[in-house]
């Protein structure tokens, strides 16, 4: 289907081998593909365990990159205000976890706050130390070339094969159809992983 540019529907029942089974014709395409996942933890679990397994499988050669929506990545520069805030201005119980966020960006490569063990997914640090549209500074920010967003979103773009997740791919087609320009890269494919998902996403932008 990669070769003659198709379209194919397929089902398969748990552990049958459905994620080996794109990634290895994937990688050997030569093409630009874009997968697209149903979560961030499945996205995750694709780039960090099964990608790697396939790449050094068939002897490695293409050039793969993560790519999650922007309020996943810490904000340099917000993170650093955060923390240089007087310590009581900030709740006692949120202390630890900025220290360990501390320590944490002083090694992460990819700035995915996920790495974070001790930041709760509702943690109300969280839009605080990242950033959204509204509140971005682009170009214009001081700490601009140490953002992880971007650096993320140019790997994305240089890369042969770029793991998503549905809600990032229709929000980049969304963008796309109004006209705004976009996030991801352009792509010869896509494969679209939990696909009985699709609607529900779809629905939310389209």
């Amino acid at each position: 289907t990669l070769q003659t540019m198709g379209t194919l529907l397929t089902e398969a029942g748990t552990g049958t081998g459905k994620t080996y089974a794109y990634l290895v014709p994937a990688l050997l395409s030569g093409r630009r593909t874009i997968i697209s996942t149903g979560t961030k933890n499945l996205q995750d679990q694709l780039f960090y365990r099964d990608l790697p397994v396939v790449q050094a499988a068939l002897g490695g050669g293409a050039r793969t990159a993560l790519l999650k929506g922007r309020g996943n990545y810490l904000c340099v520069h917000r993170a650093g205000r955060l923390q240089e805030a007087p310590a009581d201005t900030v709740a006692a119980r949120h202390l630890a976890v900025l220290h360990e966020v501390r320590l944490w960006q002083g090694r992460t490569r990819s700035g995915d706050l996920t790495e974070v063990e001790a930041l709760e997914d509702d943690s109300p640090l969280w839009p605080q130390l990242s950033s959204n549209t509204d509140n971005c500074l682009g170009t214009t920010c001081p700490r601009y070339g140490d953002c992880f967003i971007v650096k993320a979103r140019r790997a994305a773009q240089e890369a042969d094969v770029v793991v998503v997740n549905h809600h990032l791919l229709f929000a980049d087609l969304a963008l796309k159809e109004e006209g705004f320009g976009d996030v991801l890269p352009g792509a010869d494919a896509f494969i679209i992983d939990e696909a009985h998902q699709v609607p529900e996403v779809a629905g939310q932008f389209f």
